[in-house]
Formats: structure tokens, sequence, C-alpha cells
């Protein structure tokens, strides 16, 4: 089951953490799998490389995580739309492949 998990702050998403496998399918033709990893490629490249938004991000093999640094700063209102949208877009993943999608939101309760 892949496993994605927001993290809310301050009443918006300032980050995820995706991790897992969906085994919809065979190794390289899960398209379960592929478009959960498509949508996070898009997503961190969109806050990193387009947005110029300062996140944290961790590819730790079968796990990425993405927080934004600064979540207040004018950069990050547009970076954290797009974690919303991506948040959203899972949401519909989730209820086209039941069972191997869980999404969770989780509140942080400081920054650090």
């Amino acid at each position: 089951m892949i496993e994605a998990e927001f993290l809310s702050y301050g009443g918006g998403l300032v980050g995820f953490s995706v991790s897992g496998h969906a085994d919809a399918g065979v190794f390289g033709r899960d398209i379960v799998c592929a478009a959960v990893s498509s949508a996070v490629m898009l997503t961190a490249n969109t806050i990193t490389d387009y947005l110029y938004c300062k996140a944290d991000v961790k590819d730790q093999g079968n796990r990425i995580l993405l927080v934004i640094k600064d979540p207040d700063s004018a950069m990050s209102i547009a970076a954290k739309q797009v974690i919303a949208s991506f948040h959203n877009h899972l949401h519909e993943l989730a209820k086209e492949s039941k069972g191997k999608i869980k999404v969770s939101v989780r509140e942080m309760r400081s920054r650090k």
C-alpha cells in the first residue's frame, strides 16, 4: 500500500511524505505506483524549481519527504496550494484504486 501523509500547520498543508508500493501490478508496470510517482515528482519539482520555494526535500528510495521551510512567506502561499492540489489528486486516485493508497493528514504542533 502507498501511504501519503500530509503535514498541516497554521491551517494549510505545508508538506508531505509518500512511501510504499501499491502492489497493483508487477514491478515496473504498476499503473497506480506510476501515477503516484509522477504526481510526487511534479509536485516537488513545481515547488522547488518553478516557484523557487525553499523546502526540505529528502528522497530516501522508497520514501520522499517534502516540507516547506517558511510556510508564511509569499512564495510558500503558492506552494501550499500546489500541495493541496496534490492532496486532492491522491484522494481521487485512492478512490479509483481501492485499498492501494492511504491518504492522511497530520497536524504539526511546531515548525521544529
